[in-house]
């Protein structure tokens, strides 16, 4: 049964006088922006995005949207573990402890929203979330609500990257959908996964600003760099992007600085770009901070940050003249702030998801040169609560048509008495298994890995798994397969390496993403213990332990160093779905964790945890 805007609202209505859908109000809108827990007060589903006036700036941030221009389903993780200084801190709280820090009434509409609970039959009941043509109808309201010269629209990047479409538009649907949403400024991440020259060309026809404090030039490259027309780079900085831009908001001058994946030439293949280098670069963006307060005079001063929440909460700590620092790349879902001390006063710091699933409002008082108070929701987008643009809805229509075809071939069905096919999670998700496990059977190897990435969507049990599905899944620009022998001590190290990028207790040491996936091994992992020391006692499906000095038959995806030779692994894994043409999970290969016992970041762990 398909429901129009005004009956979906209608039924939600009637449930929630029934008690079955009570609303939430989490507090964001407390004296400065504090959440509180406890029992929240009952908002109506029709009134989520009825935000009240406050201040006179306001900052709407999306992030990690990954390519996604029609609305999806995605399941946020029930593990997303902390150690050390995060221990039991946002973003590292999943479940029912996150609604409890948050204030988020159980089985509300929110509560469906921020966390993986009851998430098929809530799925169901509430739709599917997302779609630019259902943001751009919400970014519209929240200008006209709040003044068009006084919002702004910022966006965290990994938004030209994630789909069938934008890999075979090289991001020209994504630039030309951010252009007809209003983007103001964008940093990027995924952005340069293309070839740098695809780069440039789609930073010229982004009709906002493209800002990154940390791309440079690199020495060697700067006598012949040359990208004919592009004004981003300083011969003098040697930066390849502007760093930061200035918006005059109502007479209200913001100052807005990029930050970039620090680590993207290491995380991502960097022959595509070679010649760029990165970093986080705090120093350099406290030097930024310090002219831009000095020779711009702004009234505030924002960071769009693709670093990672964990790496945006260290750097808010050294680094102070920062108001809000807009977070994105480990696609975390946080209703509120975290406030930050450093010697400057304070930086609030966000991050706003991924999928296009929210869209975070910032709303700021400034007074007299600087923020004096604020209020923060972070807004899930529900496509069924949000009228499409038709303008958008046309514009994708037009985008996808070449491809139509293709992505919804129908190329098997998820088990209809089984779970939700999902990958967000520090370790493997289910349809990450689905990668695995063709990866093993069309390459008769023993073992298979496949990369943490957070992003791909989420398919309910007894739907059609289409190739558009898949593509949400693997679509990246370097999708090749391999097939090889490998040593047993090259497993573990492999293992040992993306551990250490996860659960290093110095988040400048963290990369983003989880563990890589796995097919046909099972492990141990000691999460507090140190790099070389984490893995333990691995051991094939058949119990055999794993012998260090012996090969291994192993095939994978997504080589960062060099082309691999096999074909895409979209092909792998639909060749795969059309033999098995209904999805059973036989078994999910997660390890048995040592140390994650009490940790506010794991719940429903299937999988042995002490």
């Amino acid at each position: 049964m398909s429901l129009n805007r005004r009956e979906f609202v209608q039924l939600m209505g009637i449930a929630a006088a029934a008690g079955l859908v009570p609303g939430c109000d989490n507090k964001q809108d407390s004296a400065k922006g504090t959440a509180t827990s406890g029992a929240a007060a009952a908002r109506k589903p029709e009134d989520l995005y009825n935000v009240p006036k406050f201040g006179n700036v306001s900052i709407m941030h999306m992030t990690d949207c990954h390519a996604q221009l029609n609305p999806v389903y995605f399941r946020e993780p029930n593990v997303n573990i902390g150690i050390g200084g995060n221990f039991g801190q946002p973003p590292h709280i999943v479940g029912e402890k996150l609604l409890k820090h948050f204030g988020i009434a159980p089985n509300s509409i929110e509560a469906h929203a921020f966390t993986y609970l009851n998430f098929v039959e809530a799925a169901k009941m509430y739709g599917k979330v997302g779609g630019f043509a259902h943001l751009r109808t919400l970014v519209k309201k929240l200008r006209a609500d709040h003044g068009a010269n006084r919002t702004l629209l910022v966006d965290g990047g990994d938004t030209w990257q994630g789909s069938g479409t934008a890999y075979w538009t090289r991001g020209k649907d994504m630039v030309g959908a951010c252009n007809r949403l209003g983007v103001d400024v964008m940093t990027g991440h995924w952005e340069f996964t293309y070839l740098d020259e695809e780069v440039i060309s789609n930073v010229k026809d982004f009709q906002g600003d493209f800002v990154c404090q940390n791309v440079f030039v690199k020495d060697e490259s700067s006598f012949d760099y040359e990208f004919e027309g592009f004004e981003g780079f300083d011969e003098n900085t040697s930066r390849a992007f502007k760093p930061y831009t200035i918006k005059d908001m109502g007479g209200v001058r913001v100052a807005v600085i990029g930050q970039a994946f620090p680590y993207t030439p290491i995380a991502n293949p960097g022959r595509f770009i070679p010649h760029w280098t990165f970093g986080i670069r705090d120093q350099e963006m406290q030097k930024i901070v310090d002219v831009v307060r000095e020779t711009e005079k702004p009234d505030a001063v924002i960071v769009i940050s693709h670093n990672g929440m964990d790496v945006d909460l260290k750097m808010a700590s050294v680094v102070s003249g920062i108001d809000a620092i807009f977070g994105g790349h480990t696609h975390d879902g946080v209703p509120a702030p975290s406030i930050v001390k450093n010697k400057g006063g304070q930086t609030l710091v966000t991050n706003a998801g991924s999928n296009g699933k929210f869209l975070g409002f910032m709303q700021l008082d400034v007074r007299n040169g600087k923020v004096q108070d604020f209020r923060y929701r972070l807004l899930p987008v529900f496509s069924n609560l949000l009228e499409a643009d038709k303008e958008m809805t046309s514009y994708i229509s037009d985008v996808r048509k070449p491809y139509q075809e293709k992505l919804t071939e129908e190329l098997a069905v998820a088990d209809p008495d089984g779970g939700e096919l999902y990958r967000r999670g520090n370790f493997n998700g289910t349809f990450d298994q689905v990668i695995c496990d063709a990866l093993n059977k069309v390459n008769d190897s023993q073992i298979s890995l496949s990369p943490g990435f957070r992003w791909g969507t989420s398919v309910l049990p007894g739907q059609a798994i289409t190739m558009d599905n898949v593509m949400d899944q693997t679509c990246i620009t370097y999708p090749e397969t391999y097939a090889r022998d490998m040593k047993g001590s090259d497993i573990k190290l492999i293992l040992e390496d993306v551990a250490d990028n996860l659960f290093n207790s110095d988040p400048y040491k963290q990369q983003g993403g989880d563990m890589v996936r796995v097919g046909g091994l099972d492990y141990t992992i000691d999460i507090n213990s140190s790099i070389g020391n984490r893995i333990k006692d691995m051991r094939l499906d058949d119990g055999t332990q794993i012998d260090l000095t012996k090969n291994y038959r192993v095939s994978g995806w997504a080589t960062v160093g060099s082309q691999a030779p096999g074909e895409p692994i979209w092909e792998t894994v639909a060749d795969y779905l059309r033999d098995e043409k209904v999805v059973k999970i036989k078994k999910l290969n997660v390890p048995k964790i040592i140390g994650g016992k009490g940790n506010p970041g794991i719940t429903a762990y299937k999988g042995e945890n002490s």
